[in-house]
């Protein structure tokens, strides 16, 4: 190995150790051909199961013990981190199918998936901006209506099972 080769890998890990490279994070961009919009359904049922959790919990009263204070501030906290985590999940699951699976000839023949990729992408941000119920069913339901043009893409029929899930709702799956 050179002197100069060498300096530039020492150089290399001293910059390294200075400024940390930043992980990245994609689908693959291979393409590999793998996609399913059940993560970001799932991803949709947890925000509304999150949101009622929430309008269950009931708020401490004006003399509660202070232990009893910090499990609802606690609970709060963790269902809207889960809330947001999922939000984020969500919107990312459908950025890549949207992104990286759709073609121009998807787009031809479902001419709406550019403004439902847009509702959803809204919709994820008001649900996690607030607690209702409503908001996160009615991003459930965008979901589910792109899941539906995505498996209508593949030439698969679609139909919608329970989701066996706590927040209850359904998950549209390719099958007849």
């Amino acid at each position: 190995m050179s002197v100069a080769r060498s300096a530039v890998g020492i150089l290399d890990r001293l910059l390294d150790t200075l400024h940390p490279p930043r992980p990245v994070y994609a689908h693959c961009d291979i393409p590999c051909g793998i996609y399913d919009p059940i993560d970001a359904q799932l991803s949709a049922l947890t925000i509304v199961r999150m949101d009622q959790l929430i309008g269950e919990l009931a708020a401490p009263a004006a003399d509660a013990k202070p232990e009893d204070r910090a499990l609802y501030t606690s609970k709060i906290a963790r269902y809207t981190l889960v809330k947001e985590q999922h939000a984020e999940k969500l919107k990312g699951e459908v950025r890549v199918i949207w992104g990286d699976y759709f073609t121009p000839d998807h787009a031809k023949q479902f001419p709406q998936v550019h403004e439902l990729t847009w509702k959803i992408m809204k919709g994820a941000s008001k649900a996690r901006q607030g607690t209702s119920l409503a908001d996160a069913q009615d991003l459930l339901k965008l979901v589910q209506d792109f899941a539906d043009i995505f498996w209508q893409t593949k030439g698969a029929k679609t139909r919608r099972v329970p989701s066996m899930q706590k927040p209850g709702g359904e998950l549209v799956v390719p099958g007849a």
